[in-house]
């Protein structure tokens, strides 16, 4: 044995002791941020958050739910049982915001501008499966029925998530709406503010980390007060990314979603252009949802 790796028993019992102790004090903190994840309201179950109460079957939240987040309703008809966040429209007052490359992050994407918004209201939460099923039901929108009613509706083309909308008296929103919504005036760069993109904030990194692993799809909506806007609009930065409409007329998905991984995925004024041949009204996929503006 080379005399660099001769250490006194006691020296090597520290470094032992050591080592342990990291890994114990580690495992704490990833326990206490799986907590964070979620709601007050919400238990952690695996890479799931579901209601007080409710099992995980493979990435469905199942049964009654005992309690549900305050900002959730408490559902349970036949199969759709759950949280689900409510149908509620947030009034943002318009205004004027300078935009531009303000980090690295942002140099070749964002390009300098100034946007003038006028006064719109937008749903506080992603469209949930509960209300795409209604729209469905009334015969107002056409494709699947989910059974897991809290979730953001997924796998919806623009055109299918425009129907809904106007269904309900709103529309898609535009890029610069959507981006007033999240940014305000002051130009944040993530919903919430300027920094703080940690677990309980947003629903990300869930499929490979660091929030999570092996999520299949979103998570209920609404899981993250803690970072909402100001103005009280949930999951602008997660979850699912959402559809908007360029003023050219082709849509962007924008937000990142629970399978983003980087900080530039996930600030106000990232998106997502679909690479995919046909027209923008056939684009759809499992990791992007929508919500509505009402001007």
């Amino acid at each position: 044995m080379s005399p660099e790796l001769k250490l006194p028993l006691s020296v090597g019992t520290v470094l032992i002791s050591i080592g342990i102790g990291g890994l114990v004090v580690w495992a704490a903190i990833r326990e206490r941020e799986a907590s964070l994840r979620c709601a007050p309201g919400l238990i952690a179950k695996g890479p799931r958050c579901c209601g007080e109460g409710q099992r995980l079957l493979g990435d469905t939240c199942v049964d009654t739910p005992t309690d549900c987040p305050t900002h959730m309703q408490r559902v349970s008809r036949a199969v759709h049982m759950g949280c689900v966040a409510p149908a509620t429209r947030v009034q943002i007052p318009g205004g004027r915001m300078e935009i531009g490359p303000s980090d690295w992050e942002a140099e070749g994407v964002v390009h300098a501008r100034v946007l003038d918004v006028a006064p719109f209201a937008i749903d506080a939460f992603e469209v949930t499966a509960q209300r795409w099923n209604s729209c469905v039901a009334r015969g107002l929108c056409k494709g699947k029925l989910d059974e897991e009613p809290g979730r953001p509706v997924t796998d919806v083309t623009p055109t299918q998530a425009g129907d809904l909308c106007r269904a309900d008296g709103g529309r898609l929103p535009s890029s610069d709406e959507w981006l007033f919504a999240a940014a305000g005036a002051q130009g944040r760069k993530f919903p919430w503010g300027n920094t703080g993109l940690v677990c309980r904030r947003a629903v990300f990194g869930r499929v490979l980390g660091p929030c999570g692993t092996n999520a299949r799809g979103p998570e209920l909506t609404g899981t993250m007060p803690d970072g909402a806007t100001p103005e009280g609009v949930f999951d602008l930065s997660g979850n699912v990314a959402e559809w908007t409409r360029e003023a050219d007329g082709t849509y962007v998905a924008r937000g990142g979603s629970f399978r983003s991984r980087g900080a530039a995925e996930l600030k106000s004024w990232s998106l997502e252009r679909l690479e995919e041949s046909g027209t923008p009204e056939g684009f759809r996929a499992p990791h992007i949802g929508f919500r509505c503006v009402y001007p």
